[in-house]
């Protein structure tokens, strides 16, 4: 099944990646493999084309990266980053956070490099 939205989740470490990626599973898209690092959240993000970014911890230089090449990508953080989107207090507003994003128009599209 395809779903017309692709989420990726990022965290400091894997025990909070899995927490997060727990609370933000949805029949109603699609996660991407998650991140605990930048690099890794920039791989993902250039190969997977999300159109949500879910970023729990200290992400403020990839969440400022990311609005500046897709300007129109939702990003959901857990604290006040530059480029978020929106602030949850916690993993269970996530799927609302989500979910409030515009529909879908297809994958994001951006500048490589």
């Amino acid at each position: 099944m395809c779903r017309a939205l692709k989420v990726l989740v990022v965290a400091e470490d894997d025990a909070s990646l899995r927490t997060l990626r727990a609370a933000a599973v949805s029949a109603e898209w699609e996660l991407t493999p998650g991140a605990t690092t930048v690099e890794d959240a920039v791989a993902i993000v250039d190969a997977e084309r999300p159109h949500v970014i879910v970023a729990f911890g200290a992400f403020d230089a990839l969440t400022a990266l990311l609005r500046e090449r897709f300007p129109g990508m939702r990003i959901v953080a857990d604290r006040e980053l530059s480029g978020a989107s929106v602030v949850v207090t916690g993993p269970q507003e996530v799927r609302d956070a989500v979910k409030s994003a515009p529909p879908s128009r297809g994958p994001v599209i951006g500048r490589r490099g």
